[in-house]
C-alpha cells in the first residue's frame, strides 16, 4: 500500500508552507495574540483567497472539492506556523452543515463559508464536558413556528467574530444521540450573550455563550429534528482528524526548534546536543512523532474511505499525537533551559497550543478508553 502523497498535495503542501513562512511568521502570531480579536481580517482574506475554507466544500457548493487528506496536508502547515484563525472552529461547523444539512441550507450558505465571507463556528462543548455527546443538556423548545434555545456553550472559538453559529440542543427525551437537534443560529439574535474567555493558549480566542431563551424559527434547524446526534459523531471525528493533522505540524515544528537549539547551545565547550540527556529524549520524541504520524494518516485514510476501524483509527490516532506534541513541548523548554522559562522564547506558545489541543475532542485518556471499549478490554 502506497503511504505518500501525491505531487498535487506536495505540491500543497510546499505552497502552504511559503505563504505562511512569509505571511504568518512568529511576530505576526505574538502581533495577532495580542489583539482582543486574537485575528487578523488581512490574513483571513488572504488565505480566503487561496481557497482554504473551500476546501473540503464540493464544487456545486461555491467550493474545491477536495479530500479529507488534501486537508490534513494544509492542517500540518497551519499548526507548525500557529496560525493564528478562526479556521478550525469554521472547519467544524462546515463538517456539520455538510454531513446534516438541507440541500437548501447548504446552497445558502456554503458559498459564503467558502469565499471566508461568512465565519462560522461550531459550539458543541459544555461546561461539565467537553466531549462526551451525552453531555448535551442545553434545550430548546418549540414554541409557535419556531424554538426557543436555552442553556449555555463554553470554550467555542471566535464566537466574538462569527457571523453564524452551530450548535447542538436537546428537542425531546432520550439518552446519548437521541433527541439531540443541530441548530444554525445568528450571533446577533436576541437572548444570545457571547463573552470571551481567557484560555491557555491566545492564538485561540474562546468564549461562552449564553442562550436565554433566544428564539429561532423553524428554517434555523439544521437538517432534520432529533436527528442531530449522528451528525455530531461524524463531525466530531472529522474534526478530530483535522486537529490531529495540525497537532503533527505544531509537534515537529517545537521539536525542531529544540534539535536546532541543542546544535548551537554551548557548554563545556561542547554543543548540548552532545550529551546524552539532552540528545536521546529528543530522539525518542521524534520517533514517538513519526509514529503518530502514521496513525493520523491511517484515521484520514479510513475515514476518506469509510473503513470499518475508521473509529477505531481516530482515537488512536488523537492519543498518540496528543502525547507526543505534549512531549515535544515541554521538552523544547527544557532543552532551552532557564530562556525556556521566558515570554521571549517561543517555546511556550507551541506548550500552550498543546495543551488546547489535548483537551479539545478528548483528551489522551478519553481516547484511551475509547480504544479499550472498542477492543472489548
Amino acid at each position: 500500500m502506497d503511504f505518500d502523497f501525491n505531487s498535487d498535495q506536495e505540491m500543497l503542501r510546499n505552497e502552504s508552507r511559503k505563504f505562511l513562512e512569509k505571511a504568518c511568521n512568529i511576530e505576526k502570531v505574538r502581533e495577532v495574540m495580542e489583539d482582543k480579536k486574537g485575528f487578523s481580517a488581512e490574513l483571513w482574506q488572504q488565505v480566503s483567497e487561496l481557497g482554504w475554507p473551500a476546501l473540503i466544500i464540493p464544487e456545486e457548493y461555491g467550493g474545491i472539492g477536495m479530500s479529507i487528506i488534501d486537508l490534513v496536508v494544509v492542517m500540518e502547515e497551519m499548526g507548525r506556523a500557529l496560525f493564528p484563525s478562526p479556521f478550525f472552529h469554521h472547519l467544524m461547523a462546515t463538517f456539520a452543515l455538510l454531513e446534516g444539512g438541507t440541500e437548501e441550507q447548504k446552497q445558502k450558505y456554503l458559498a459564503e463559508i467558502a469565499t471566508g465571507e461568512t465565519i462560522a463556528t461550531f459550539a458543541h462543548a459544555e461546561l461539565d464536558d467537553c466531549i462526551d455527546i451525552h453531555s448535551v443538556t442545553a434545550e430548546a423548545k418549540e414554541s409557535g413556528d419556531g424554538f426557543v434555545l436555552s442553556g449555555t456553550k463554553g470554550y467555542v472559538g471566535f464566537a466574538h467574530v462569527a457571523n453564524l453559529i452551530i450548535a447542538p440542543f436537546r428537542t425531546g427525551k432520550g439518552n446519548g444521540s437521541e433527541g439531540i437537534t443541530l441548530f444554525l443560529v445568528d450571533p446577533q439574535t436576541e437572548g444570545v450573550e457571547i463573552s470571551p474567555l481567557r484560555g491557555i493558549d491566545q492564538t485561540r480566542k474562546t468564549c461562552q455563550i449564553e442562550f436565554k431563551d433566544a428564539k429561532v424559527g423553524k428554517d434555523g434547524v439544521l437538517g432534520e429534528i432529533g436527528k442531530g446526534g449522528a451528525v455530531l459523531r461524524e463531525l466530531i471525528k472529522k474534526s478530530t482528524v483535522a486537529l490531529c493533522a495540525e497537532m503533527i505540524g505544531g509537534a515537529e515544528a517545537i521539536h525542531r526548534m529544540a534539535v536546532e537549539y541543542a546544535k548551537i547551545r554551548v557548554q563545556f565547550g561542547v554543543p548540548i546536543g552532545t550529551f546524552q540527556g539532552i540528545k536521546h529524549p529528543l530522539a525518542d520524541i521524534f520517533v514517538n512523532i513519526e509514529l503518530a504520524k502514521g496513525l493520523v494518516y491511517y484515521a484520514a485514510l479510513a475515514l476518506q474511505d469509510n473503513l470499518e476501524d475508521v473509529d477505531l483509527a481516530v482515537s488512536m490516532a488523537k492519543a498518540a499525537i496528543t502525547d507526543a506534541y505534549s512531549e515535544a513541548s515541554m521538552n523544547s523548554i527544557l532543552t532551552h533551559g532557564g530562556v525556556g522559562y521566558t515570554w521571549e522564547c517561543d517555546a511556550h506558545l507551541y506548550l500552550r497550543r498543546a495543551k488546547w489541543s489535548e483537551y479539545t475532542l478528548g483528551d489522551a485518556d478519553y481516547h484511551r478508553e475509547c480504544v479499550a471499549r472498542m477492543i472489548g478490554v
